[in-house]
């Protein structure tokens, strides 16, 4: 079960000084215990929240398309730096740049390497290799009872995802099995009936049965080759995983950058895991449990939230570094919380979540509800500023690698320009809700207004998939139409933060009227017509 939220001073009935530390109540003279102060608790606040563990936490993070550390860091990269490190009894991090970041060889030119680099965006033909290095690392570290958690953007969020079907389907080898990953993975990718029959032998013979804790993504995307498509078992859905979270952004309108979200399993992924009985077990046997973790195992619980903004505002990667305010800081912020209310037992560096505008003592131990919303000040929303930064490398660059650059304008980013919001010297902490303020008024940055190369794919007849549909279900040409908000399942409603309400109050600085997310209207979404249909959350 998640974590309860509840405002600090309205403690439940039910809480005692075993449910909450010392530290955080102060006694009454009526015998009775109450929340003390943010200011009282933040005084008190660990170094480190969760203090400590009863289990090890694996923690996985997988970087987007092009990226890896550099100049404009992704929530990947954001959210590995708040994690507590150096201790390997209590939680173990792993970080893996994105698709295109890998190195060739050392034998091979600083050109080849770099050439390699962009095809393999283009054809994304070492995700296998960044599915099993994350997999390897799981099967070398794991140990009964550690919780494993894994995130990811873009198309490492693509990786995070399937890394955990693989787990479903197949299972975690024991140590020192790297031989067999190759045919893990063989196993995992055989979509046919004599491949389902195949992973399950494999699994029940090799493998352990492991859950994941929790899965938090940003905007995964519904491809991860920029030109040729990848397809993988058990992308939208795992029955393995505890808790799903996905950030996904309102604005986005690429053809490659379709948005992937959570799916029910499919009759034939629901009975994945029943193993048939071995020829020596009585005949009258039916199929059992791959083990106890499978009998146990509760539905996932998912939470898809809209945020404003395009892929990089809500990934992050749109801004330098530093920069105090942006888009994507409101998404990083509500992924932390999200594992501290799934009680994740993921652990964090109380002071680093200081710098991503977030008090510690509304998160440990009891996640506070927020409150309300602070007033705007600014009526309208800041207008983006694109700057170029011309580079030796660029300047030397092949025809080949120049003509590339207008196919793959990801890769061009990381190479010829950077996207400069107004960076800011370090001020003082307030309030999370003030620090919200700030970066709702963060402007947008849309990749098709700024690299016109993006228009090449948008102007060409594309495979494209409805939502809830692994197979293509009809081509088009995009044009850059918005994304088509589905509609949510019968008694559910739309999550869309409360980020983009307070939003919707100020003035787009490029249609000088309100901001309005064309997704969010019954033009592109028509069952958005029913009216309240949408859920505001924090």
């Amino acid at each position: 079960m998640s974590r309860s939220i509840r405002h600090a001073h309205e403690p439940s009935a039910t809480d005692t000084l075993v449910d909450i530390e010392d530290d955080y109540l102060k006694p009454q003279a009526n015998g009775k215990a109450q929340f003390k102060t943010q200011e009282e608790r933040q005084t008190n606040c660990p170094p480190v929240i969760p203090p400590t563990n009863l289990s090890r936490t694996l923690v996985l993070c997988f970087d987007g398309t092009g990226d890896s550390f550099d100049a404009d860091n992704s929530n990947v990269v954001q959210f590995s730096s708040l994690l507590k490190k150096g201790d390997k009894a209590q939680q173990l991090v792993y970080y893996q740049s994105g698709v295109g970041t890998y190195v060739a060889p050392k034998t091979v030119s600083p050109t080849t390497s770099k050439a390699l680099q962009v095809l393999d965006m283009m054809f994304a033909w070492n995700l296998d290799a960044h599915i099993m290095d994350g997999y390897e690392f799981l099967m070398q570290n794991y140990q009964s009872g550690d919780r494993i958690c894994i995130f990811g953007f873009s198309r490492g969020a693509y990786t995070a995802r399937c890394l955990a079907g693989m787990l479903h389907k197949v299972g975690l080898l024991t140590a020192d099995n790297k031989q067999q990953v190759p045919f893990a993975y063989k196993m995992y990718t055989r979509v046919d009936e004599v491949g389902w029959a195949q992973a399950t032998d494999f699994k029940r013979s090799f493998c352990l049965d492991v859950p994941i804790e929790f899965v938090g993504v940003w905007d995964t995307v519904d491809s991860v080759g920029a030109v040729v498509d990848r397809r993988l078992p058990f992308l939208t859905s795992s029955k393995v995983i505890k808790t799903f979270r996905h950030a996904v952004a309102l604005e986005e309108h690429s053809a490659k950058f379709q948005a992937n979200l959570w799916n029910e399993p499919t009759p034939e992924e629901e009975e994945l895991g029943q193993v048939r009985p071995c020829p020596s077990t009585n005949p009258e046997s039916k199929a059992r449990p791959m083990s106890e973790h499978l009998e146990e195992r509760q539905k996932t619980d998912v939470k898809e939230v809209w945020f404003a903004g395009c892929h990089c505002d809500v990934g992050g990667g749109s801004v330098v570094n530093y920069t105090r305010h942006s888009l994507a800081r409101i998404s990083l912020r509500w992924m932390v919380r999200e594992c501290f209310a799934a009680e994740s037992g993921i652990m964090f560096d109380a002071n680093r979540l200081r710098d991503i505008g977030m008090n510690p003592a509304t998160l440990y131990p009891v996640v506070l509800q927020r409150p309300p919303p602070a007033d705007c000040s600014i009526s309208t929303i800041q207008a983006p500023i694109w700057h170029n930064k011309g580079t030796a490398e660029g300047e030397s660059q092949s025809i080949l690698l120049s003509s590339l650059k207008y196919l793959l304008p990801l890769w061009y980013k990381h190479n010829n320009a950077v996207h400069h919001h107004e960076t800011h010297h370090v001020e003082p902490f307030l309030s999370e809700e003030d620090e919200e303020v700030k970066d709702v008024h963060s402007p947008k940055y849309d990749q098709l207004d700024n690299k016109r190369g993006w228009w090449l794919l948008e102007s060409v007849f594309l495979p494209m998939r409805d939502a809830g549909y692994d197979r293509i279900t009809h081509w088009r040409v995009n044009l850059g139409r918005p994304r088509v908000i589905p509609k949510p399942k019968e008694g559910k409603k739309l999550y869309v933060h409360r980020s983009v309400k307070m939003r919707m109050a100020l003035v787009d600085p490029k249609t000088k009227k309100n901001y309005m997310p064309a997704s969010l209207t019954a033009a592109v979404s028509p069952w958005l017509r029913k009216g309240d249909m949408i859920e505001w959350v924090d």
